[in-house]
């Protein structure tokens, strides 16, 4: 009997316990919250951005442009003269032959890996250029081309099947005294002459144009009033507005997207950290995180997909040192 006993005993005392582990838990327990596997990266803005070697010769006003993976940076203020070649893949920066018209407010482009430096300014009250000379990154070597017909400062060129289009602008009158341009011409390096086009609707200086799709988007300036040129056709088209005005913001495309980079939102103020990208399929504008920096008048190449920001500066007119040399590099978010 007492053998009988034992294994029921423990058998009751077995039961009584888990009676009494069930009557100290809680009804519902709260389900657990899932851990990210520690190899998962946290996203940041900063994903976005790279800082690069500096530019050796800090300055603002600049233009740059991509030939064969290497960015030049060409001209700008103080330094109107100088030219150096970055090298991305290697993140260097190479003295190339200086300009022999030393500018700013000047606009690059590049047909045949020639580049075409266009406009601009002296510096001093009513010294608005026209003037128009070729770089040859394989030789290091400048030559004189036909002069714009039309000279001014703070425009913009790009190209569309071989023409260069040099895009508004503005040209001085006299002390603190501006134009702004309507204008557009157009330029055949092949045959070194110009052609005037059908004016923009409205005239802007310091903003950007980008080409997508073989017609020219005139984004950005102090104008509230975005539009695009079908180089077919020679009109003008308007487009949806961007969230704010950025004068003297850099652009790039990449993807077929186009990214406005800084500028100022206020005539002579301060520079910003906007970043802005449009979709020109679809006529939308997104606001995206902004920059790692503050800045205006600098200017952004793209090469293999990304775009490097160079230059310029960050403080409200009158513009003041010390003038920009870092150089950003900007990924989009895939």
């Amino acid at each position: 009997m007492q053998k009988l006993l034992q294994p029921l005993g423990c058998s009751l005392f077995l039961v009584l316990a888990l009676l009494l582990t069930a009557c100290a838990a809680p009804a519902t327990a709260p389900a657990a919250t899932p851990v990210p596997p520690t190899d998962t990266p946290v996203p940041s803005d900063m994903d976005l951005w790279t800082q690069k070697a500096n530019m050796p010769t800090a300055r603002w006003g600049l233009s740059t442009c991509e030939v064969n993976g290497k960015i030049y940076a060409i001209g700008g203020y103080p330094d109107k003269t100088v030219v150096e070649e970055y090298d991305p893949t290697l993140d260097t920066w190479t003295p190339k032959a200086d300009m022999p018209t030393g500018r700013y407010g000047l606009s690059t482009a590049v047909v045949a890996n020639k580049i075409y430096a266009i406009g601009g300014t002296l510096g001093n009250w009513g010294t608005t250029l026209a003037t128009v000379e070729e770089y040859n990154p394989v030789t290091d070597t400048w030559t004189k081309m036909a002069d714009m017909p039309t000279a001014r400062e703070g425009l913009s060129a790009t190209v569309v099947n071989g023409k260069i289009y040099a895009v508004g602008g503005m040209v001085a009158r006299g002390v603190g005294i501006w134009d702004d341009l309507r204008t557009v011409e157009a330029y055949d390096p092949a045959t070194n002459t110009w052609m005037t086009k059908s004016d923009l609707k409205r005239s802007r200086n310091w903003f950007n144009a980008m080409v997508s799709d073989g017609r020219i988007h005139a984004v950005g300036g102090f104008t509230p009033y975005e539009e695009v040129y079908d180089t077919v056709t020679d009109t003008w088209t308007k487009l949806a507005p961007m969230p704010s005005t950025t004068h003297a913001s850099s652009a790039g495309m990449i993807n077929g997207e186009i990214y406005i980079f800084g500028g100022q939102v206020d005539a002579g103020g301060a520079g910003t950290s906007i970043v802005f990208e449009y979709n020109p399929t679809t006529d939308i504008w997104t606001t995206l995180p902004p920059m790692p920096l503050k800045g205006h008048h600098m200017s952004a190449s793209v090469v293999n997909g990304k775009a490097y920001i160079i230059g310029g500066e960050d403080g409200p007119y009158p513009h003041h040192l010390p003038y920009l040399s870092t150089v950003w590099e900007f990924v989009p978010d895939s």
